[in-house]
């Protein structure tokens, strides 16, 4: 059943089958009596507990007929802008209508739930938009070229001679200089780490062996002395680690396959003319 709900044909057939029950309604209501308008004792309802949900109270008499009559209202002064022709060419109009159109085959799209067969090929074929990037634990003690000046360089080698003898047990905070940036990351995505220090610093991370300090690495800030504590390799993951993730994408990426296969099957019954505006040039050369 499943396998049968899934297939793009019978969403658009449903499709097909609700839009056409659509207009079927709307025709036998433009063949009914002229000027006819019937508020539903459904529609009535609905109008109360809309009010009821918004005021927290349900309407008096006085109020509901006033709803009534707001309705009847909208139906006749909607029922005669369509009549007058004042749905054309208006660009706020035509967007609501091609969206609630688009609703239409969002709902018959998201029918049928997506197998666990679906998703695999669908995490396959878009692994990196899944894929795990590598990942670093690492903390660091900044210097400041510009405090420093010409004595970086010896600065730079005490400090890290320094760290050696310490090791993990070292306060960085208490070492180098300030720092706007945090001291410690943990399991930094290495875009991120690339984001705030520079591919380049991002990039020497990959030679850090874990558990020594290792420097000097150079940033758009300074000078870094690093400790990576651990690091993670990138990977694509199993379809169990990014589950919601990826039947979120694979319906949206249905919905969108479903729309513009709605979409090219309704332009076939349309022969369509774009007139291009001809260029300055082009009017020169036929004024001659």
């Amino acid at each position: 059943m499943k396998k049968i709900l899934s297939e793009p044909l019978l969403h658009f057939l449903l499709l097909g089958v609700v839009i056409f029950a659509a207009y079927s309604v709307v025709s036998k209501r433009s063949s009914a009596v002229p000027g006819k308008i019937v508020i539903s004792a459904g529609q009535v309802a609905a109008m109360a507990e809309t009010f009821t949900g918004t005021w927290r109270r349900p309407p008096t008499r006085e109020e509901l007929e006033g709803l009534v009559r707001d309705r009847v209202k909208e139906e006749v002064y909607s029922r005669e802008a369509v009549a007058l022709g004042l749905d054309k060419e208006d660009t706020v109009i035509r967007r609501r209508l091609r969206q609630k159109l688009e609703f239409l085959t969002d709902d018959v799209a998201a029918l049928a739930e997506p197998t666990d067969t679906e998703l695999n090929a669908f995490l396959a074929a878009h692994a990196d938009t899944f894929q795990v990037q590598r990942q670093f634990t690492f903390r660091h003690v900044y210097l400041n070229p510009e405090r420093r000046g010409e004595n970086l360089p010896r600065d730079t080698a005490q400090l890290f001679a320094q760290l050696q003898q310490v090791g993990d047990k070292a306060d960085v905070l208490a070492l180098g200089d300030s720092f706007l940036l945090e001291h410690r990351f943990e399991a930094a995505p290495a875009t991120e780490i690339a984001k705030l220090f520079g591919e380049q610093f991002a990039a020497k991370l990959d030679d850090c062996p874990p558990g020594h300090w290792q420097g000097p690495i150079e940033s758009g800030y300074g000078v870094h002395l690093v400790l990576v504590s651990a690091r993670t390799e990138g990977h694509t993951p199993a379809l169990a680690e990014v589950r919601d993730a990826v039947r979120r994408e694979c319906a949206n990426a249905r919905r969108l396959a479903a729309n513009e296969k709605f979409y090219q099957e309704l332009l076939k019954r349309y022969a369509v003319t774009i007139e291009r505006a001809k260029s300055p040039e082009a009017k020169t050369v036929a004024a001659k």
